[in-house]
């Protein structure tokens, strides 16, 4: 039977995004949104608690998490091929693990399809910037990528809070922390409260999952540091609407003064199948303006979207996901079932889709 290394291997030679060990099912691999069985031998709970345990071992990672809690997240390296990220969980009282591959070289923005105005977010010396997306649409790899730049260009002290870790950043002319939640720190909220008596000029923030996360973020971002985040919202307009709908109604009125203030700029992306069977990028852009932060403080969140499509097809600070689905569509690497399938507004989209 393979092991885990092996497996670890044939899922990096196979440029699979993830690979899953669930008992009942042969162990799988997801490439380009595809599911790929390794073969038709069904895995038992001792084959997966095998697999798990030789896991646990090359990650140098006590087990002690997951039998207690049933559920454990962690990244490790294998030298020589690439970096993973591990999601241990128990269900039918078996354990069972999904790992996503996390690519171990220079991470290259325009092989991975980023435009020149999402990389330009760096120019920014404060407030908030957000990365917004489904699951696996890779807002870490964009984010990765921004960090890098800064690392490479300027002269910041970088302070990353991940749940796990994932890309590694060696120090180059800027001085990069990198915390891993559970690992270093009890919580986002306490790591981020910490962050603040680091002298930081860039943040990380993983994710902003909840009321106090965000309180601090927005807080960060107010008093002069530039801070990264992400949301699993798709649409710049849903981002604003699920920062303010995290507090209570009572607050909602100031903190969208707040966020109007301190946003700066929200990118959605999400991954498009091509013609050719594999994935693509699709981005949308809005860099916050003065009439886009009037609408925010306003509450007069629905008249960004139309904002954002009035946006010059030239620009590269403003864009909309459905005029880069255009896009895709008009360089023959989508269908027009596939743009309209990802669009944010099909009704408009569909009838430019000649």
């Amino acid at each position: 039977m393979i092991t885990a290394k092996e497996l670890l291997e044939k899922a990096f030679q196979n440029k699979a995004s993830d690979i899953f060990i669930v008992t009942g099912l042969p162990a799988s691999m997801r490439v380009n949104h595809n599911m790929v069985r390794l073969d038709d031998q069904k895995l038992m709970p001792p084959d997966t608690e095998r697999f798990i345990k030789e896991i646990y071992a090359l990650a140098e990672r006590p087990m002690n998490r997951l039998r207690e809690t049933g559920d454990d997240d962690f990244s490790f390296p294998l030298p020589g091929v690439s970096r993973f990220r591990a999601s241990a969980y128990r269900q039918r009282g078996s354990l069972s693990v999904v790992i996503r591959v996390i690519s171990s070289s220079r991470l290259n923005p325009v092989e991975l399809g980023i435009p020149e105005g999402v990389m330009s977010l760096n120019r920014f010396s404060r407030g908030l910037v957000l990365v917004t997306g489904p699951a696996g649409s890779g807002k870490s790899t964009t984010l990765a990528c921004i960090i890098d730049q800064i690392n490479r260009t300027q002269e910041k002290h970088i302070i990353t809070l991940e749940d796990p870790l994932e890309f590694l950043h060696r120090h180059e002319r800027s001085i990069v922390s990198q915390r891993e939640i559970n690992t270093d720190t009890e919580s986002y909220a306490t790591a981020l409260r910490a962050a603040l008596r680091q002298s930081p000029d860039v943040i990380l923030l993983g994710e902003m999952r909840d009321y106090e996360t965000t309180q601090v973020a927005m807080t960060a971002a107010e008093t002069g540091h530039l801070v990264f985040s992400t949301l699993h919202t798709t649409g710049s307009a849903k981002a604003v609407d699920r920062i303010i709908d995290v507090f209570p109604p009572s607050q909602q009125r100031q903190i969208a003064d707040q966020l109007s203030m301190v946003l700066q700029a929200v990118v959605s992306q999400q991954l498009v199948p091509t013609k050719k069977g594999t994935l693509t990028p699709a981005f949308e852009l809005m860099t916050v303006t003065p009439d886009i932060r009037s609408m925010i403080r306003g509450k007069k969140i629905p008249q960004i979207d139309g904002r954002i499509y009035s946006a010059p097809g030239t620009s590269k600070d403003m864009f909309s996901m459905d005029s880069w689905l255009l896009n895709l569509y008009n360089q023959g690497t989508v269908t027009r079932e596939t743009a309209l399938e990802h669009a944010m507004l099909p009704r408009l989209l569909g009838p430019k889709l000649s």
